[in-house]
């Protein structure tokens, strides 16, 4: 009986006000694709930078011990590399560099600035090397072979076997080196770029660098990927590894990435916007309940002279609450998917169903949570205070 009146209550004045609660759902839906727009450009962020790193088939991660797990700054060498091999327990090891350069292609408008893409350097059969979808794997480390990313096949429209000319700087001179496409992988952005893969000393030869063929008589490179015989040992193999090699730090995957340039912070700053986006629905949700229960206490005096028990109205504006919330926070979900559906594909935005999923509830939540001061405030009325009656 209770529910039955307390939701006539609620739809009456709902529907009697229409217009002043669609506005306060407009502006919950607002606050609902602000967030969920958020959620998806922290995704889309931190999978810019962290793609290649985290779709790793290595358990562990080895940097040298100054580098402060920075990939650019650390530098290893070939003798570590063998070292790393020999340890007990350790299945595979490869060595991985980086760097970035520009691409021409056939087909390309001449007008156009070269596009720029990561240049990974991997060793092929080894960790590091990712697993193509179509096309083979690289041949040999000194093969003149490249693996691309489906995001460079797709801006640049380029299939196996035809030719990228990489556009690097050596020695203040710009030189063109060919290299014939293999393979296509999935996505692997690093560093916020599609990614390129050759072989570790095609990568030597091409990547910019100030003096041609380097100052170094051994190859140096920036990380290494260890795969484990036992994945479940990590602990133990990062301990084991860094006392029997020296000047290297070892760390797992998700360390690697999240100690990337500036991932903590891009991270900490969207998730402050976030936070400061749902404590403003808080306030737009507490804001107009709170004023439309000073509008009606007079009603609400008349109502419990009538009988209307306390529970009977908190319920009554839990319902209001609770409908006009829901109601905004689809409207927004709406919006985000229309709005997602014609966005450019440069812009990093990625929506998961649990992280939208997520936003969706705490959104949800923060209807009832900033409603709480007016359902207090109504269940305290006095109705002869109300009405005007009390001496």
């Amino acid at each position: 009986m209770t529910l039955s009146v307390s939701l006539f209550l609620a739809f009456k004045e709902l529907w009697r006000n229409r217009g002043r609660f669609l506005l306060v759902s407009l502006v919950i839906a607002l606050i609902t694709l602000l967030v969920i727009f958020l959620a998806g450009l922290g995704e889309g962020l931190a999978t810019a930078n962290k793609e290649y790193l985290s779709n790793l088939d290595g358990e562990l991660v080895v940097f040298q011990d100054q580098a402060n797990l920075a990939v650019l700054s650390s530098q290893l060498s070939r003798s570590r590399m063998n070292n790393l091999r020999r340890i007990p327990g350790v299945a595979d090891a490869g060595a991985i560099g980086t760097s970035s350069a520009f691409v021409q292609y056939a087909g390309m408008d001449p007008a156009s600035d070269p596009i720029s893409y990561s240049l990974v350097g991997v060793e092929p059969g080894r960790p590091g090397e990712p697993a193509v979808t179509t096309g083979r794997q690289l041949g040999g480390i000194r093969a003149n072979e490249v693996i691309i990313d489906r995001r460079v096949a797709q801006q640049t429209g380029l299939q196996i076997g035809d030719t990228l000319i990489v556009k690097s700087t050596q020695a203040a001179i710009d030189q063109l080196y060919p290299v014939t496409i293999v393979g296509i992988t999935t996505s692997q952005q690093y560093f916020f770029q599609p990614s390129i893969f050759v072989p570790l000393f095609t990568w030597d030869n091409i990547r910019s660098k100030p003096v041609v063929g380097g100052l170094q008589n051994e190859l140096t490179y920036n990380i290494v990927n260890v795969k484990l015989e036992d994945p479940a040992e990590q602990e133990v193999m990062i301990e084991r590894l860094q006392n029997q090699v020296s000047g290297i730090e070892v760390v797992d995957v998700v360390t690697a990435y999240e100690n990337s340039p500036g991932y903590s912070e891009q991270q900490s700053t969207l998730n402050t916007q976030r936070g400061f986006t749902l404590l403003i629905g808080v306030l737009v949700v507490g804001g107009f309940f709170q004023i439309q229960t000073l509008q009606k206490v007079g009603q609400v005096g008349m109502l419990k002279a009538l009988g209307a028990s306390n529970p009977l109205v908190g319920l009554a504006a839990t319902i209001q609450i609770v409908g006009t919330n829901m109601i905004g926070v689809l409207i927004g979900a709406a919006a985000t998917l229309l709005l997602s559906l014609g966005l450019p594909p440069n812009i990093p935005i990625i929506f998961t169903g649990p992280q939208v999923l997520i936003a969706v509830l705490t959104l949800l939540f923060i209807g009832p949570l900033g409603g709480l001061v007016s359902i207090r405030f109504l269940v305290r009325v006095e109705p002869l205070r109300a009405l005007g009656l009390a001496s």
